[in-house]
């Protein structure tokens, strides 16, 4: 889908109501910054990977992958026990992502 596309559905999700004014120009600006292409939006997302100090359990590693893809913190919690459970790497790939990925920082800490 081209950028044109993207932005024409934006479009016609916002005059439906079922995206916010806010939501209409966070997404629109995501999209011209990104140029549409997906492999740049990938990468921007994951340069922002922070582990949670908020919304943590262990390490904060689900919370801050809630944060950067918009799914619930649980259900990233409840693939990595799956993993654990049915393949055996899941441990291991979250070991990884707590001791790689850097905590955010709190502002007026």
């Amino acid at each position: 889908m081209s950028v044109a596309e993207e932005i024409k559905r934006l479009h016609e999700l916002h005059q439906s109501g079922a995206l916010s004014d806010q939501e209409f120009a966070a997404a629109k600006a995501k999209l011209l910054n990104s140029g549409g292409d997906p492999d740049q939006q990938f990468s921007n997302d994951i340069s922002r990977l922070r582990r949670s100090v908020s919304d943590r359990w262990l390490g904060g590693v689900c919370g801050g992958l809630g944060k950067i893809t918009g799914v619930e913190t649980w259900i990233w919690r409840l693939l990595f026990v799956l993993f654990v459970m049915t393949f055996g790497f899941g441990l291991a790939i979250y070991i990884l992502l707590w001791i790689f990925v850097p905590e955010e920082e709190l502002i007026g800490k």
